[in-house]
């Protein structure tokens, strides 16, 4: 009786660790569980995307309203080309709203950020922004700060 006792507790203590590690793996590789519905999708071009990433978040006043789902490169305009889902609740994305590729932290991961504008109009699946900022990148501004200070 004791060691059938002791069989089911460690049974159950390595149950409940491959549990805990299925559920670290979904985190940290942004998965998702749950099946909700999809969202809508809208692009924008970059000149520079630096460390943006497939999954990146995408946030409006620091609340992440979706994520990056493809980058791909526009031959024609040689520019970025950032594909992003966002929650259908949030459907109140403005067309004059500006994007940017900001960073957490002084070298933390990238993601976009939204401000939205002020006109009426709201963006539909498969709209482009046309307000758009680019990735600071790090080594650039210290290259030129470094080349402004030789200068002088």
């Amino acid at each position: 009786m004791r060691m059938r006792t002791m069989e089911l507790s460690v049974g159950a203590f390595i149950l409940a660790g491959f549990l805990a590690l299925v559920i670290l793996i979904v985190n940290v590789s942004g998965l998702s569980l749950a099946s909700g519905a999809e969202g809508y999708k809208v692009y924008a071009r970059f000149e520079n995307i630096g460390g943006l990433t497939v999954r990146s978040k995408v946030t409006i006043s620091g609340v992440t309203i979706g994520k990056v789902t493809a980058i791909t490169l526009d031959s024609e305009a040689i520019k970025a080309l950032v594909e992003m889902e966002i929650a259908p609740q949030y459907d109140f994305l403005t067309r004059d709203s500006s994007v940017s590729i900001l960073t957490a932290g002084l070298l933390g991961e990238q993601y976009i950020g939204i401000s939205i504008g002020a006109d009426e109009e709201n963006m539909v699946d498969g709209d482009e922004f046309d307000d758009t900022q680019s990735a600071i990148v790090l080594e650039e501004l210290i290259g030129k700060f470094l080349f402004n200070k030789v200068s002088e």
